[in-house]
Parts: structure tokens; sequence; C-alpha cells
């Protein structure tokens, strides 16, 4: 796209139309909607079909809708994605965009494949406020929250992109794992799983779509209760102390208060395990005592769970180092004769910045995150320079 029509591109997608964006209702929503025109309700689902299993971007070749009803749809509704700024795609065939939320900020979304899948991580904010220090999006601060039509259409773009043609769905998985904290965003990521799992909209079983978090607990409680789908928490750590450093949130919600959530999430969960991610970082959480403390943590909370080992993904500013990978294997190891279940993730996308923790988009930071960064640098750089002797300084 020429660079003339990635401005306007940019500059327009933060402009409201006043139509109702189809795609961020749920199919009870969309049958309120449609009787709310006087139409019957069947009609919405009918509707709702075109929208999502068809990919219909024109309301006039919605055939099996009365006349009468596309054309009130022409002058109410549309079906309105976020522009398209980037389309990436690496050697190992993951491919990325960069879509513009409007307002000078961008999220992005990956499409990974596999022989026996087409797995989508989905963005739910353009930003973050968790901060983790190892995550690029966590750096960019926090601007806004996604809408369950800018999720949904995350997901209707890349079938279309992928399968022009329309005959199959290229995505098979959908995991939310992209940028921002999905649970601080509960009321659009529920709408979304809704429209996900709904027969007749994208059709997905509840083990093939996964929201990951940080550990909001309130709301890990209330996704067991109102939409439970696989559930990946993003641990890190083995213990309060080093967990509140790599990821602020443990401060709220520590690990006895998560771990217990979990627990209890099981019991309605599509799964009969939590995933627990863990990015490797060199130095920091990789050692055997770490392992072995690990081991310790969910045997003691009587958690049956399954550990994704990252590998982490350098990018500039983190301050880590990606653990080596004999360490990494090593890791493994010790949590698998303790009788755990790890495996080590195998990187995708790296070269495209696509890969997990790389995700970083463009954002307008709201919360002034990137700047009380610079602040705390700035502090322990003056910390150090009087706290710590070494040869080298003068």
């Amino acid at each position: 796209m020429p660079n003339a029509q990635l401005t306007a591109a940019h500059s327009g997608a933060a402009k409201d139309s006043g139509l109702t964006n189809l795609l961020g209702l749920t199919r009870d929503e969309l049958e309120g909607w449609v009787e709310g025109l006087g139409e019957k309700a069947f009609r919405a689902r009918q509707l709702f079909k075109w929208v999502h299993q068809h990919g219909a971007t024109d309301f006039q070749a919605m055939t099996s809708l009365a006349k009468s009803l596309r054309d009130q749809l022409n002058g109410r509704a549309e079906l309105r994605e976020l522009p398209i700024l980037r389309d990436h795609q690496s050697v190992d065939g993951t491919r990325k965009w960069l879509l513009d939320a409007g307002q000078g900020n961008a999220i992005e979304t990956v499409y990974i494949p596999e022989d026996d899948r087409g797995t989508l991580c989905v963005s739910s904010q353009a930003g973050c406020t968790v901060a983790c220090g190892f995550c690029s999006t966590g750096h960019q601060g926090f601007a806004r929250n996604l809408s369950t039509a800018e999720i949904i259409g995350q997901v209707r773009m890349a079938n279309r992109l992928l399968d022009p043609s329309g005959r199959r769905a290229a995505v098979s998985n959908v995991v939310f794992m992209g940028m921002g904290e999905p649970l601080l965003n509960y009321e659009a990521v529920r709408g979304a799983l809704q429209i996900l799992l709904d027969d007749n909209g994208y059709g997905l079983s509840r083990r093939k779509v996964t929201v990951s978090t940080s550990g909001v607990v309130p709301f890990i409680e209330r996704l067991a209760a109102e939409c439970p789908v696989a559930l990946a928490v993003s641990l890190h750590a083995p213990n309060d102390p080093l967990r509140d450093r790599l990821v602020p949130l443990n401060k709220k919600y520590p690990l006895a208060e998560l771990l217990a959530a979990c627990r209890l999430y099981l019991r309605s969960g599509p799964r009969d395990f939590i995933t627990f991610e863990y990015v490797m970082l060199e130095g920091v959480n990789d050692s055997q005592d770490h392992a072995r403390e690990l081991v310790s943590l969910v045997t003691q909370a009587k958690l049956y769970c399954k550990f994704n080992l990252i590998p982490f993904n350098p990018f500039p500013a983190s301050g880590f180092r990606r653990s080596p990978a004999e360490r990494v294997r090593q890791f493994a190891q010790t949590l698998q004769a303790a009788g755990m279940v790890a495996t080590v993730r195998k990187t995708r996308g790296d070269d495209i910045d696509a890969a997990c923790g790389q995700l970083a988009g463009d954002i307008q930071d709201r919360t002034l995150i990137r700047l009380r960064r610079l602040d705390a640098g700035a502090e322990g750089l003056a910390l150090g320079s009087h706290e710590t002797s070494s040869p080298h300084h003068a």
C-alpha cells in the first residue's frame, strides 16, 4: 500500500460512522437488533451466518435475506474491520498483520500455520497496563481496550486473506495471547468468545479457544462461570518475590490466590489441566532451584497443569537475555522427572518480530509507562553510582 494510502487509512480508523458494526453483536444481541427492525428472529441467525461463516462484505450479496431487510441494513449497519497497515510473512509461514486502531495506535495479529491446525493469536487491547518487563507490549504502555467487533474482525480478516475462496476456515484455533491482558477487557472478550463458540458463528470448540492471562483472579472466576474456554496463565516465577518483579500484577493477586482460582477453574474448564507459560530468562528464573521450587509450588497446590517453557525473544530495552538451550532442556527435564508435563515452545516468526513477547504495534501511551520506566532507570543509575564499588569507576 502506498504511503499516502497508509496515512489516509491510519487517520480514518478512529472515525465513528454512526452505523451498527454487526461484527460485535453476539447472536442474541443480533436477534434483538433485527427484531427492532421489525424482522423475525430467524433472520438474525441467517445474517449471523453470512457475517461470520461466509465472511460476507456486501449486504446485497446475502441472497437468503429479504430485499427489504438488505435495504435496511445498508442504511443502518456495517461490517467494519480495522484497516491493515502492514502484512508481513515469515520464512516459516507465520504471518503478521499490523492493524490501524485509530488515533495513532496500531495492534498486531499473528497467524501460525501447523500441519494439523491454523492458530490465530489475537490482540484484545491497544497496549497493556500490566507492564511485564520481559514483554515488548508492556514496554509500549496502554491506549485503550478493543471492542468485540475489533477482536472478531481480526479472525474474519485472517480467514478471508488466508483463503480468499471462502471454501474453508483457515483459522481452526484462536488464542488470546496477542497485545493486552484479555481479562482486563472482560466484557468485550466475553462477547468475542461467544461469537467464536457459536455454531452459527465460527463454531469453534472450547478446547480450541485459549485465553491467556497474567492472573486477574476475579475475572478468572467470572470466565469459569460465564464462558469457560482453555486457560493459560503467564506464571514466569515459582515464588512471590520474583513474580512481583517480573509480573507486577502479582502484588495484587499473589500466587496463593492465583493457584486457588486455577484449581476452581478446572471444575468447569474444557481441559483437565491449566497451561502455565514460563518465559526462560537467563540468570533470573532458569536455575535448577527454580525448577524444583516450581514442582513444589504446584504439588502443594494440588493442581494438574502443563508447563510451556518459552525461550525469551529479545527486544531493545528489555534488559533480559534468553536462557541457553541446554539450560532450558535441563529445566524441562527436572520438571518431567517430577512427573510434570513440560514442553519447550518452538519459536515462530521471530524474523518478523511475531514471536511470543515481541508484539508491540504502535501505542500512544495514556498511562505514561514509558516515562515511568525512564525515570526508574535514571534513579537506578543514580543509586548505582553511589552504592557500587568497582575498579572501573573513576
